[in-house]
């Protein structure tokens, strides 16, 4: 739920302590000694958050695996150990090198050929179904040349060359279609060509990784949380099962995980300053980010919740563990160098805020404009100034409702 903060600076939160004041009762009656506490109205800064509670954990880990299978030869590091990037952490050797060998020189011999056939398959010119149809072009390219020069120089039989002209151009069109056929013919060959290459290159660089004595190394500075193998043991390849060799995290930078209720959720968004108190460490106080807000809620009892990350650094020596319970004020806003009032002290009249202020010994209603609140503190925005006296009503049964002491004056 809600945790509603002030922080009041350059000591201007002067409450006037004690000041129970009783001023004179009125000679009447009806009346009876009213007694009400008086405030000064003091410049600070006011803070509306809200606060979650959840668990620390880490930020940044990894659990590293071999891309490959055999037998774990050397693990060099234990758990809570510190490590830095690049350093070695595990070394696995194959379990059959001579088949891995062997597997090896038939990957080599596979790329070979896949190569040899993609050279040919891009010789296309040199291929007879491709020269005979380049030739077919030209012979027809050349007849229509001839057929148009009789043409233009027949003086007689004018319509036999008109038809041969026409005819030299149907050739010409079918004998270009039959070469573009066959050439993408060609091209389709030599892409299929290009995939079988491929193939077979990453067939052999898997042959020679699996063949290699493989080393895993810390991707970053951490620290070791758990070793789950032991040397000697047989680790099958990723693709039968995923084994974990080295769990390792990052302890310079956590974050804390709290859930908030749906009633709390609105404003909180990434990037919002939060205050961070460890329940172990109460003399400890940090400064964190919001670092994700779950889009989807989860249902516990009826209550809509939403899981909410807040990343922080962790000041060397702290002493912070994963795991610890933790609670953080998320600031939605916050105001600096305001004017401020008890919440207790504003009243409404026909809706609108009120207070009543001491002038010249007298009570004076005061129409105010009221700003951000924390439900203890109001910030004032017009009809106040720094130093006003304001009166938080404490009434007798006789004093009139909404007005200390009786009608103002």
């Amino acid at each position: 739920m809600k945790r509603w903060k002030i922080v009041v600076v350059l000591l201007l939160c002067l409450v006037l302590t004690g000041a129970m004041a009783c001023l004179p009762a009125r000679s009447s009656e009806n009346e009876e000694e009213f007694t009400g506490q008086l405030v000064e109205v003091v410049r600070g800064d006011l803070t509306v958050s809200v606060s979650g509670s959840g668990f620390i954990d880490v930020s940044n880990e990894v659990k590293l695996s071999f891309d490959g299978g055999g037998e774990v030869d050397k693990v060099y590091v234990e758990e809570g150990d510190e490590v830095i990037e690049g350093e070695s952490l595990a070394l696995l050797v194959p379990l059959d090198t001579d088949a891995l060998e062997l597997a090896v020189t038939q990957a080599e011999v596979a790329l070979a050929t896949a190569e040899y056939n993609l050279d040919k398959a891009q010789e296309i010119y040199t291929k007879p179904d491709t020269r005979g149809a380049q030739q077919a072009v030209y012979d027809a390219e050349d007849y229509l040349d001839y057929a148009e020069d009789r043409l233009d120089t027949a003086n007689v039989n004018k319509d036999t060359w008109i038809s041969e002209v026409y005819q030299a151009e149907i050739d010409l069109a079918k004998a270009r279609q039959e070469l573009e056929r066959i050439q993408a013919g060609d091209a389709k060959e030599v892409e299929l060509r290009r995939l079988e290459v491929e193939e077979a290159r990453q067939a052999l660089e898997k042959a020679q990784s699996d063949l290699e004595i493989e080393t895993i190394t810390a991707p970053f500075d951490g620290v070791v949380a758990s070793v789950d193998v032991d040397e000697g043991d047989v680790i099958p390849p990723p693709s039968v099962s995923q084994v974990t060799i080295i769990h390792l995290i990052d302890l310079t930078s956590m974050e804390l995980v709290v859930e908030l209720d749906e009633i709390d959720i609105p404003g909180v968004e990434r990037g919002r300053r939060a205050v961070i108190e460890i329940d172990a460490l109460p003399e400890l106080q940090l400064e964190g980010r919001v670092t994700f807000v779950a889009p989807v809620p989860r249902v516990e009892a009826d209550v809509v919740l939403y899981s909410v990350k807040i990343g922080f650094d962790v000041p060397e020596g702290s002493g912070i563990k994963v795991g610890m319970s933790a609670t953080a004020d998320i600031v939605l806003s916050d105001r600096s160098d305001v004017l401020l009032v008890p919440d207790r002290a504003i009243k409404y009249i026909d809706g609108s805020p009120v207070v009543y202020v001491i002038v010249d010994e007298q009570i004076e209603e005061r129409p105010i404009v009221i700003g951000l609140s924390d439900g203890f503190r109001t910030e004032i925005k017009e009809g106040l100034g720094e130093g006003d006296i304001v009166v938080i009503e404490e009434r007798t049964e006789s004093s009139t409702p909404g007005f200390p002491f009786g009608p103002p004056h």
